[in-house]
């Protein structure tokens, strides 16, 4: 099978869902003639024009809107948001009005719109573009949230995202967008909420999304070398939360470390940790649950700083040494 990078998944996904279907259109700040921060969009533009790759202003509170009343009117937009931290920008959009108005309206009305951004950090580009917000999107009813780790999830989960009739939160860690993986060319596509084991085991459970994945998946590797055998559970949908996949892993190894980039105190772990402990399988458990995530302090420019903030192979290793 051919291998593509994380961001030509992405692209392809996006412009087979142009082709497919003309009321899917795609907007947001340098997309067209720059093709994108990341160089997501290139040739976007000359191939569907500038009325279906709209340019936009700096203006986040305008467009997201814009694509909110857009969805609203029966058009699918895929909205793009440079980097996730400038949610800050156009937060009312999304959560006081793309992710309340079918509720509102009993159902009359859907918001079938795709916000993609590029999240987390490891490219330092300092504390206000390095933020993981995954854990603030969860907590509101009404938006999906999907984080894949590699390009054929990025593509599959991506066609599904467009083609649902909600709003769906799509981040893409910006250090994977160079990242190749095997994605086949024939049709497909991945549906939301469901987790994905990356690797089977039967010591620990390692529960990780987004970048942590291969930090996890490599971590693993070397434990194996001391006969200690981790499976890792990459969960690719935030809300909704494949549980039953989790509480299936955990009952299976009796040890659970859940890895995430997000600040460790009050992330999405969390979650994770307390419907583990909400459950049956908590018995189960041969020690506690451990939890690896970011330090919590803002993100420092420095590269040497900046490694330091977030989770380590070693820190990973440590967690799954203390639960054994």
């Amino acid at each position: 099978m051919r291998e593509i990078t994380y961001a030509e998944a992405v692209r392809e996904a996006m412009c087979e869902e142009l082709r497919r279907d003309e009321n899917v259109f795609f907007m947001g700040e340098d997309i067209g003639v720059y093709g994108g921060a990341f160089g997501v969009s290139k040739g976007m533009l000359r191939e569907f024009g500038a009325q279906r790759i709209r340019e936009t202003p700096i203006s986040e509170t305008a467009f997201v809107g814009a694509g909110v009343g857009a969805a609203l009117m029966g058009m699918r937009p895929i909205v793009e948001l440079m980097f996730s931290d400038f949610i800050s920008v156009c937060i009312d959009q999304i959560i006081n009005q793309a992710a309340k108005l079918r509720f509102l309206f009993g159902g009359a009305v859907s918001v079938p719109m795709v916000l993609r951004t590029a999240a987390g950090g490891g490219t330092g580009a300092a504390a206000q573009h390095s933020q993981s917000l995954e854990s603030l999107y969860t907590n509101i009813p009404g938006l999906k949230v999907v984080a894949p780790s590699t390009p054929y999830d990025a593509k599959g989960l991506l066609k599904s995202a467009i083609r649902d009739n909600n709003p769906v939160i799509f981040l893409e860690q910006k250090t994977l967008y160079r990242v190749k993986g095997a994605v086949p060319e024939a049709e497909y596509t991945l549906p939301l909420g469901l987790a994905d084991i990356k690797r089977a085991g039967g010591d620990v459970s390692l529960i990780t999304y987004g970048r942590m994945v291969q930090m996890c998946l490599d971590t693993a590797e070397k434990l194996a070398a001391d006969g200690i055998d981790a499976e890792v559970l990459d969960l690719r949908s935030l809300s909704p939360l494949d549980a039953d996949a989790i509480l299936r892993s955990v009952k299976k190894t009796r040890r659970a470390v859940i890895v995430h980039e997000a600040a460790a105190f009050s992330g999405f772990g969390a979650e994770v940790a307390a419907r583990i402990a909400s459950d049956e399988s908590l018995f189960c458990l041969k020690a506690p649950i451990k939890r690896v995530g970011a330090h919590y302090c803002p993100i420092p420019f420095s590269p040497a700083l900046e490694g330091k903030v977030f989770p380590t192979p070693e820190r990973i290793e440590a967690a799954v040494r203390e639960c054994l």
